[in-house]
């Protein structure tokens, strides 16, 4: 006999949507295991009227014998047979995860603090910042009904940069960074062309004003597209600064100055970071990754400061297009990543034509009489530059919000500290960029995680969901000049935790689009996978550094995500030729000691 599986929810939240759609579709697939029984009600007012009763305690929910649908709030509300309670959308998909779908994986979940604010304010939630967590977060909020806001007002850089609605992703980082990298690729390409026939090809001068007009006019129609996308999605846009004056209180300033004070039940500080200012004489003369997509010229000799990876793409990026470019280098490059890799990519530029400095930091910078940067070194020799770009951290952007007047605890870099988004503070919250745990140690600096963590943390407010944000095994791409893509463990890191129990298979390649390539080095790009032997072979690390690096990464996400062994990519048929495609050949391990060149087909 099918079981019955019950669902009620309002039309228009999109929680209920998702899950009914689950439902009722393994109804159609499962017709002789589940049947499912859809209530739809009009509108919020009503669902809740069927849900919580006039007081309360005398709605639906209430004649559950599970006690914890007496505490269910959200949309949707979903039981199985005669009354046993499953929850929400989240704990709905789960269910019909773990009993018709064979899904083991274990889902994070989280207890919600919760605590009940009594008392009338302006807004359910207000959200401060107005990146790409802080817009997800205020929308999925809202979609469950809560009245939202969006504080999001951008302070100007040193040197008086400012930009609109989106944050830092869209505006100053990964959109027109990705667009940079790409235009350097085309100039590449352009060479390539001449092996592949086109006599005629020549890549010419590259015209700087032109592609910055271009990259500025898309993300200005994303500003755009973001302020509608608010009020579609009933979502009150501020653009006004705010900082906290009580517990449930923000002054509001806005660009004129006015300022009032708005309050709300609950806040989620989504504030993001900005590029920490070289701390020497002169350092104010350098400008960041919140000034270089929109110069206005070519920024000429350029000397890049810092080994990350925002100072390496912005590098790569300027040396593709004919710039001059110079990175100078304390320590290491690429600090936290595989360091196995971050060495060949540093190689792979300097041929490249990007020039080095290591072992040396700036220690003044001075402006000339010409116009250009006189930049002193730690070593005492010194250069003339026209630019010169500080990429030397970043720091959580929370000083003005005045925190700890309501009991939220930072770090000394100013990171919100956190335990799964929930701060010191029980009903404020945080994402993103602006956040560490308890150590101190800094959450994954990424737009998807910042997206995928203010998704949950709403659901888990307002939709009764335990779903918290996993952590690992996120993948991410780094846009050198030969991408390179990551998931899990550093070779350094693997060793240390597995020691003898990891394997490392690698192998170098040559794209084949480049084989033919005259100016092209074959054997520069790389793939390599960690598996632990205790484990089956699971795949701990994954990486590649190679063209398309981070479609590589994002295809081979899922599969990390549930369990990925070794055998599972072997037995994997490749699609030939592809780039993809060397994973599943992978056979020489570090351990034999055998050379990992590439070979033919």
């Amino acid at each position: 006999m099918a079981l019955i599986f019950h669902i009620a929810g309002f039309k228009t939240c999109p929680f209920y949507q998702k899950a009914a759609n689950v439902v009722c579709a393994m109804n159609h697939v499962y017709p002789n295991k589940i049947k499912a029984d859809v209530m739809e009600f009009p509108d919020r007012d009503s669902y809740r009227a069927w849900l919580l009763g006039s007081e309360g305690t005398d709605g639906f929910r209430n004649t559950m014998p599970d006690t914890r649908a007496h505490k269910h709030t959200s949309c949707p509300f979903s039981w199985v047979g005669d009354g046993q309670f499953v929850g929400g959308c989240d704990d709905t998909l789960d269910y019909i995860k773990g009993n018709y779908m064979g899904t083991t994986k274990r889902v994070p979940q989280v207890t919600v603090t919760d605590p009940v604010i009594e008392g009338d304010y302006d807004y359910d939630l207000i959200v401060i910042g107005g990146g790409s967590g802080g817009l997800a977060c205020s929308k999925a909020a809202a979609g469950t009904g809560a009245k939202v806001a969006v504080m999001d007002f951008v302070k100007p850089s040193p040197v008086g940069t400012t930009w609109g609605l989106g944050g830092t992703c869209v505006n100053v980082g990964c959109i027109p960074k990705k667009l940079c990298h790409q235009a350097a690729i085309l100039g590449h390409q352009a060479t390539d062309a001449k092996s592949f026939g086109w006599s005629d090809a020549d890549k010419g001068k590259h015209n700087w004003p032109s592609m910055i007009t271009n990259i500025q006019d898309y993300i200005h129609s994303l500003n755009f597209k973001y302020k509608v996308d608010l009020r579609s999605n009933k979502v009150e846009y501020l653009n006004e600064l705010g900082s906290f004056t009580g517990p449930h209180t923000i002054s509001a300033v806005n660009k004129k100055g006015v300022e009032r004070t708005i309050s709300a039940k609950k806040f989620v500080i989504a504030v993001g970071g900005r590029p920490t200012n070289l701390d020497i004489p002169g350092g104010e003369l350098a400008l960041s990754s919140d000034d270089i997509f929109s110069l206005e010229t070519d920024p000429g000799k350029t000397l890049c400061v810092g080994a990350s990876y925002i100072a390496l793409e912005c590098a790569g990026f300027l040396t593709g297009l004919g710039v001059d470019t110079t990175v100078m280098v304390r320590s290491i490059l690429l600090r936290g990543f595989d360091q196995d890799i971050a060495g060949q990519i540093g190689d792979y530029m300097e041929k490249d034509g990007t020039k080095f400095i290591k072992g040396v930091v700036p220690t003044k910078l001075e402006k000339t009489a010409a116009g250009r940067i006189l930049v002193t070194f730690g070593d005492g020799q010194t250069d003339e530059y026209d630019t010169v770009l500080a990429a030397v951290g970043r720091y959580a952007d929370t000083k003005s919000l005045n925190l700890e007047s309501v009991g939220v605890k930072t770090w000394k870099n100013g990171k919100v500290i956190v335990d799964q988004e929930q701060t010191s503070a029980p009903h404020i919250y945080a994402i993103g960029d602006c956040i560490c745990d308890k150590e101190g140690k800094p959450g994954l600096e990424l737009t998807p995680v910042a997206i995928q963590a203010g998704e949950l943390l709403s659901q888990r407010l307002y939709s009764s969901s335990t779903k918290a944000m996993d952590y690992d095994t996120v993948p991410t791409t780094v846009f050198t000049p030969l991408e390179y893509g990551s998931i899990g463990y550093s070779e350094e890191d693997a060793l240390a935790k597995f020691k003898n129990d990891v394997e490392i298979y690698h192998a170098f390649y040559t794209p084949l689009e480049q084989a033919i390539c005259e100016d092209r080095e074959h054997d520069k790009c790389y793939v390599k996978l960690m598996c632990d032997k205790t484990d089956n072979g699971r795949v701990v690390g994954f990486h590649v550094l190679g063209p398309n690096a981070g479609e590589i990464t994002q295809g081979f996400a899922t599969a990390m995500k549930l369990g990925m062994t070794y055998d599972d990519v072997r037995e994997t048929v490749g699609i030939h030729p592809t780039d993809a495609e060397k994973f599943t050949t992978l056979k020489v391990t570090k351990s034999s000691g055998e050379d990992a060149a590439g070979g033919g087909c």
